[in-house]
């Protein structure tokens, strides 16, 4: 993914605010938007993605049962969830998203362009890559199934594919609120996400409180929405030294009290988990982690900046960088086929959980997948750009329909999954039309 003020491949961009270290280091700042390029937030998109494509390889249980496939999850062994206080990173891609669409909307705004525009661009750059990664999918799962493959692994693989995109179908929801968010923040300052992470307060007392379960899925703003406004900050310059210490040491007090003290799961992932996570739907304790990890990562930034800057990481930053959300996007791709090979061509069932032969499977998979996933990213980074015929300003009533359509079919097919049937079909047909909305109806 491209470090640029106005791209984000995918719609995780990344910011634009320098890597330059700070005046003093006891007060650490971000340079101000458009300094130039800010490799520290490189870093942590690449650490993300990497525990990201990890993760989805290494906490599945995949057991070949009669012809089926029997999916279970790491967390359903002893001290399974303890992975998941490590693995679930997406906060810090909010974080970084927040950085990322302030530069973009100020600079955008600087240049006269209005906010229907800047939701156009953002939106196509957010929805038009997964048009060709869900076609494949669709297409590829249904050949298998007339060509006699077992219908349901073949579903549990279509499945985890479609998983990934809940974070495409959160952050539509995101750019929308970024220019009402911005305003908010030149008035009030730190007030706003704290205003947002007191929404999750009080949405996960009345969940737990009154057994209002639909209610809990309010905090996908409320919790998103806040971690994403503490990149605002980062990016404005108004993070000391002081605000991430307690960013910290708040995070991590008030999330080991909720899971000691409250009702809450003490898994932070849901993958193939076999009880409730803190993500679907986001809780306070989510929102707690995410707060403790973005203020450890401001902590560090002194010294992962100065690491970034050096000859050899820069030029991997430069390299890798441009690929990530692709790799985001496709990875699952090589991940199930070589689930596929072992668990039903070569009779190889994920070991047990917690194990040195668990430990062994995770470090020779992730052998194999790295030069599998390297050159597909290589090859379908090319479907980052949308066509040119997509450009221009559709006006704010085309753009905002054209969110919906796209929020909408990328929840369809988190739900659905990328494989046979007509659930996925409607879903890609509604993210193609938001993205043919967002195209100035006076193009030809």
């Amino acid at each position: 993914m491209t470090v640029t003020v106005d791209q984000e491949p995918g719609g995780t961009p990344s910011a634009h605010p320098s890597g330059a270290t700070a005046t003093t280091p006891s007060r650490p700042r971000a340079p101000r938007p458009g300094a130039g390029r800010d490799r520290f937030l490189d870093v942590i998109r690449l650490f993300v993605m990497a525990l990201v494509v990890l993760q989805h390889w290494w906490l599945p249980v995949l057991v070949q049962e009669q012809g089926g496939l029997e999916a279970g999850s790491v967390l359903a062994a002893e001290g399974g969830f303890l992975l998941t206080w490590v693995s679930q990173v997406m906060p810090l891609i909010f974080f970084v998203g927040g950085a990322a669409n302030l530069i973009s909307w100020r600079s955008a705004s600087a240049r006269g362009v209005n906010a229907s525009t800047w939701f156009a661009h953002r939106l196509r750059r957010l929805a038009w890559p997964v048009v060709p990664l869900a076609t494949v999918w669709i297409v590829a799962t249904h050949l298998l199934v007339l060509g006699g493959a077992p219908v349901q692994p073949v579903l549990v693989g279509a499945g985890a594919a479609g998983m990934v995109l809940w974070f495409l179908a959160v952050y539509v929801l995101v750019v929308v609120a970024t220019p009402v968010l911005v305003r908010a923040q030149e008035r009030l300052g730190w007030w706003v996400p704290v205003a947002l992470l007191t929404g999750a307060v009080v949405v996960d007392l009345v969940r737990f409180g009154a057994g209002v379960e639909w209610i809990g899925y309010l905090n996908v703003a409320f919790v998103w929405l806040g971690v994403h406004q503490l990149g605002f900050r980062y990016a404005t310059g108004a993070v000391r030294t002081r605000h991430a210490a307690g960013m910290a040491a708040g995070g991590a007090a008030v999330a080991l009290a909720l899971v000691a003290l409250g009702p809450y799961s003490l898994n932070m992932t849901g993958v193939f988990a076999s009880e409730a996570s803190n993500v679907a739907p986001p809780t306070l304790v989510l929102a707690a982690v995410g707060t403790l990890q973005v203020g450890v990562a401001l902590l560090l930034r002194e010294r992962i900046s100065s690491w970034s800057e050096r000859p050899g990481p820069a030029r991997l930053l430069d390299r890798v960088c441009p690929q990530l959300m692709t790799v985001y996007l496709w990875h699952m791709l090589p991940i199930s086929v070589v689930a596929g090979v072992l668990v039903f061509g070569l009779g190889i069932n994920t070991p047990e959980p917690m194990t040195g032969l668990w430990l062994l499977w995770g470090v020779l998979g992730a052998v194999v997948l790295l030069p599998l996933i390297v050159p597909l990213a290589h090859w379908a980074v090319r479907f980052e750009t949308p066509p040119r015929t997509l450009g221009g300003s559709p006006g704010m009533v085309r753009a905002l329909a054209a969110a919906a359509l796209i929020g909408g079919g990328m929840l369809a097919l988190t739900v659905s999954g990328l494989g046979p049937g007509l659930a996925p079909l409607l879903g890609l047909v509604a993210v193609l039309a938001g993205v043919t909305l967002t195209r100035d109806p006076r193009n030809r």
